[in-house]
C-alpha cells in the first residue's frame, strides 16, 4: 500500500516512536497528529477551509473495491439541527458533515438507513444510533424504526445472523435501550406503555432461553457477528450460542434496569422490584466471573463445552459499556481506561488481534465504538484517553471526508472486508462527542443534566445554537476547559446544572468551567499486537498432542478448564480422564485461543430414534437433494413447530454430574445468517435442564452432522427419562420454520 511504505512499514514498532510534539497540537500520536484546523497522516493531510467544506489528500490501497471521497461539501440543509460554533474549524465541518449525512440517512418512509451500502433497518445498528445521537436528533426516525423491529409477536426482532441468529446472537435487547432513550428526550408516556410489553416479553423470553443460573447470559458479543473474526475456528455456532460474552450480558443488564424504570413509572411496583433485582444479579456476575485482575479490565467471554474458559482479551465497546452504565466501580472505570490497550490509531475493537483473520471486525477499529470509549473516559476522568478517543473518530472523518464504517488498525486504511460511506452508528458516533462530552449533555426522564468534560487542548468558548429539547429552543454555551462547573446560568441567572423536562420557548444557557488541571492519568499505549494461531490437538492413546505453532514460546495444557502445566513439547500425557486444550504463548505472554476440547470420557449415544420411529430421505417433510446419509444408528427423528417430543431412556451407572447434547443437522440455511435455528428445551425425568440449539449448517446441507451446545445436570445412578419438546419460549426469529434433524443424544458424565 502507498501510504504503508513510510511510518507504517512496522506496526508493531509504532509504539514505540516519539509522538509529534508540535507546538499546537490537539492529539498527536505515532501515527498521526491533529495540528490547528488539519489532520497530518505521513504524507497525508485532510483540512477544512470552511465549517461546510472537507478537503483531503489521503489515497487508499490500490485496487480497493469500494468508493472514496477526497472532499466533503454540505449538500443538505441542516438548519434545523443543532449549529456549533467552535474555535476550530475543522471540528465544525466533521460535526456538520455528520448532521449532512445524517439528512442522507433519513429514508422516505422516516426510517434510517444503515448506511450508503447497507440498506434499512437493523435492530442493533439502530440501536446503538440512536443511543448515541439520533434519539435527541432524529426522534420520530428512530421512534419509526424502533417499531419496525418489533415482530407481529409483539417482541424484539434479532437482525438475521449466526447460524440462524436468535439465540446464537443475543443482543437484541439493545432495543430496549434505545427505545429508552426516545422516551427520555420526548418524555411520551404513550410510547413508554407502547415499549414496556415489548422489552417485557423479549427479556422474559430471552430469560428461558439466554440466561443463565451464574448470571451471565449466553451468545455471540454484541455486534461482532462475523464469527470466525472474533472466535477461534472450531467453535461451531452452537459453542457460540454457549459462551458468554461481556457486552451482551451488559446489555442485557442494563436492559431490565431500563425495564424496571419504566416498570415504577407505569406504577408496577412489584415488577420494578423484581427487574431490579435481575439486573444487580447480572451485573454482579459480570464483576465477579469476568473481571480480570491481572489485566485491569473484563475478559470478552468465556467459552468452551463441557468446561468453560476465559478469553482474556480486552474488548472496547464492553469495556465502555461497563464504565457508562455502573457496571464498574468507578475505581474500576479508571483502570480500564488506563489498562484498555491503544494503538496508534485508536482502540481496537479487541486486542490484541486474531492472526490469521484479515481486518474487519478483527485488526479494526470502527469510529462508533471510538465514540463509545471516548464518552467512558471521559466519564472515567481519564483525560488523555478522552482526547486519543476524539482523534481516532475525527481523525478517518477527515482524511476519508465522510464517516466510514471501520478502518485497519495496522495502517488506518479503509481497506477491510466490508466497508461504507455515511455510515449511520459512525456519523452519530461523531455527533455524540460534541454532544455527550463537550457540551456534556445527558438525557433524564424528567429533564437534561450537564456535566461537560472539556480536555485542555479543547479549552475556548463552544456554542450550540438551536438545540430542540421538546418544547424548547436552547442555545448552550461551554465556556474554558476542565470537568468541573464553576457556573450555570439559565437566560441570566444562576441555576443548577439540570433543565426540567416541562421547559418552553427559547432558553439560553451558559456553562462556565472551572478551568481546573484533571488529575493525570494514564493511557495503555501499545503497538498493534497479533496472537498466536490456535492449535490443532488430538488424544491419540495415552497422549494429548497438537501441532507446533511457529515462533511460540511456550504452551499452556488445560483439562476442564483449569491450567495444569506449561510446556515447550507439542504433548502431554493424558492418563486422567477430562476434556484437554491447549494455548499457544508467544513471547511477551500474548495467548491464542484455546484448541478444541478433546475428551477422553466414555460417552454414550441414546438413539433418538428406534425401529418404529426410524425415517429415511423418503418419509422427511422436504425433498432432499441426494440421500441422507451420515446418522449413527438405523435412523433419525425429523422435529419441527408441530411434532410431538423426542424421548429416550438412560440408565447412569453412578452418581455424578452429566452432560447431554443432541447430534443434529440442520440444512435450512447457511452458517453465517438468517434466521431458522433450531430450539428445544431438554428435560431428565420431567424436570427442565435448559435449551438446545441446532443452528442451521449450510442450504440444503443436510448430510453435515454436527453438535448441539452441552447441557449439564446432577443425576443419582438409575434409569432416567430424557425428552426434547417444543415449547412456546423456543420459538425463533423465523416463526415458521423451526426444524432438524435428530440423530442421538450424546451422554458423558463429566464430575
Amino acid at each position: 500500500m502507498k501510504n504503508s511504505v513510510k511510518v507504517f512499514a512496522a506496526p508493531f514498532l509504532l509504539a514505540s516512536l516519539p509522538v509529534f510534539a508540535a507546538d499546537g497540537d490537539i492529539v498527536a500520536t505515532a501515527a498521526y497528529r491533529w495540528h490547528g484546523d488539519t489532520i497530518y497522516q505521513a504524507e497525508y493531510m485532510a483540512t477544512a477551509p470552511s465549517e461546510y467544506e472537507i478537503v483531503s489528500t489521503y489515497s487508499a490501497q490500490p485496487g480497493y473495491g469500494f468508493p472514496i471521497s477526497k472532499q466533503w461539501k454540505l449538500k443538505n440543509d441542516i438548519s434545523r439541527y443543532p449549529r456549533l460554533t467552535t474555535p476550530n474549524r475543522l471540528h465544525a465541518a466533521i460535526y456538520n458533515m455528520g448532521l449532512d449525512e445524517m439528512v442522507n440517512a433519513v429514508e422516505p418512509d422516516t426510517t434510517l438507513r444503515t448506511g450508503k451500502e447497507w440498506a434499512g433497518v437493523w435492530t442493533r445498528d439502530v440501536s446503538y444510533s440512536i443511543l448515541l445521537s439520533m434519539a435527541y436528533m432524529q426522534p420520530e426516525a428512530s421512534r419509526i424504526s424502533l417499531m419496525k423491529k418489533v415482530s407481529p409477536e409483539g417482541v424484539i426482532i434479532q437482525d438475521t445472523g449466526s447460524g440462524g441468529a436468535w439465540p446464537i446472537s443475543s443482543d437484541r435487547e439493545i432495543w430496549a435501550l434505545a427505545a429508552y432513550e426516545v422516551y427520555k428526550v420526548t418524555g411520551d408516556r404513550k410510547w413508554l406503555e407502547y415499549i414496556y410489553p415489548v422489552i417485557r416479553k423479549s427479556l422474559d423470553d430471552d430469560a428461558l432461553t439466554v440466561a443463565t443460573p451464574h448470571g451471565l447470559v449466553k451468545g455471540e458479543t454484541s455486534f461482532i457477528d462475523w464469527r470466525e473474526q472474533s472466535y477461534p475456528l472450531w467453535m461451531q455456532t452452537a459453542d457460540i450460542y454457549n459462551s458468554e460474552a461481556l457486552g451482551t450480558t451488559i446489555v442485557h443488564s442494563v436492559a431490565l434496569d431500563v425495564l424496571a424504570d419504566i416498570a415504577a413509572e407505569l406504577g408496577h411496583k412489584k415488577e420494578a422490584e423484581k427487574y431490579r433485582a435481575d439486573a444487580r444479579k447480572v451485573a454482579d456476575a459480570v464483576n465477579s466471573q469476568l473481571w480480570l485482575d491481572d489485566k485491569g479490565y473484563y475478559a470478552m467471554y468465556n467459552y468452551g463445552r463441557n468446561s468453560s474458559i476465559l478469553n482474556p482479551r480486552a474488548e472496547t465497546l464492553g469495556e465502555s459499556l461497563a464504565i457508562i452504565y455502573d457496571i464498574a466501580s468507578p475505581e474500576r472505570a479508571r483502570t480500564i481506561t488506563e489498562n484498555n490497550p491503544v494503538t496508534p490509531f485508536g482502540a481496537a475493537i479487541f486486542f490484541p488481534q486474531i492472526s490469521d483473520q484479515p481486518p474487519y471486525h478483527n485488526n479494526a477499529l470502527w469510529p462508533w465504538v471510538g465514540a463509545y470509549w471516548a464518552i467512558a473516559n471521559a466519564k472515567a476522568g481519564n483525560e488523555e484517553g478522552t482526547m486519543e478517543a476524539i482523534g481516532s473518530v475525527f481523525r478517518p472523518a477527515a482524511l476519508f471526508a465522510t464517516n466510514k464504517e471501520n478502518f485497519v488498525l495496522d495502517n488506518g486504511d479503509i481497506a477491510t472486508q466490508l466497508n461504507s460511506s455515511n455510515m449511520l452508528w459512525c456519523l452519530a458516533g461523531n455527533l455524540a462527542i460534541t454532544n455527550r462530552i463537550l457540551f456534556g449533555i445527558n438525557f433524564e426522564p424528567d429533564g437534561l443534566a450537564f456535566k461537560p468534560f472539556v480536555p485542555k487542548a479543547l479549552a475556548g468558548e463552544r456554542t450550540l445554537d438551536n438545540f430542540i429539547y421538546r418544547n424548547a429552543v436552547l442555545s448552550i454555551t461551554v465556556k474554558g476547559y476542565g470537568n468541573e462547573i464553576k457556573s450555570f446560568t439559565l437566560n441570566g441567572k444562576e441555576h443548577a446544572p439540570f433543565i426540567p423536562g416541562n421547559i418552553k420557548g427559547d432558553n439560553r444557557i451558559v456553562i462556565t468551567m472551572a478551568d481546573n488541571d484533571i488529575a493525570p492519568m494514564k493511557v495503555n499505549r501499545s503497538a498493534n499486537v497479533k496472537a498466536p494461531l490456535t492449535p490443532v490437538a488430538w488424544i491419540e492413546g495415552d497422549e494429548f498432542r497438537w501441532n507446533p505453532l511457529e515462533y511460540s514460546e511456550k504452551y499452556i495444557v488445560l483439562r476442564d478448564g483449569e491450567r495444569i502445566a506449561e510446556t515447550r513439547q507439542t504433548s502431554f500425557p493424558a492418563n486422567v480422564q477430562g476434556e484437554y486444550q491447549v494455548i499457544g504463548v508467544w513471547h511477551g505472554g500474548v495467548e491464542g485461543f484455546a484448541s478444541e476440547p478433546r475428551s477422553n470420557r466414555p460417552v454414550n449415544r441414546l438413539q433418538a430414534a428406534d425401529r418404529a420411529t426410524v425415517m429415511t430421505s423418503k418419509e422427511v417433510s422436504y425433498k432432499p437433494e441426494q440421500p441422507l446419509e451420515g446418522f449413527t444408528g438405523d435412523g433419525f427423528v425429523e422435529v419441527d413447530r408441530s411434532t410431538g417430543p423426542v424421548t429416550v431412556e438412560f440408565d447412569a451407572l453412578a452418581d455424578g454430574t452429566y452432560s447431554f447434547a443432541v447430534r443434529y443437522a440442520n440444512g435450512n440455511g447457511p452458517v453465517n445468517t438468517e434466521n431458522k435455528c433450531a430450539i428445544r428445551t431438554v428435560s431428565v425425568d420431567g424436570k427442565r435442564i435448559g435449551i438446545i440449539v441446532m443452528p442451521h449448517r449450510g442450504v440444503a446441507n443436510w448430510n453435515d452432522w454436527g453438535m448441539s451446545n452441552y447441557l449439564q445436570t446432577p443425576l443419582k445412578a438409575g434409569k432416567h427419562t430424557v425428552t426434547i419438546d417444543f415449547r412456546p419460549e423456543n420459538a425463533n426469529m423465523n416463526g415458521a420454520t423451526n426444524h432438524a434433524l435428530i440423530d442421538c443424544i450424546v451422554v458423558e458424565k463429566v464430575k
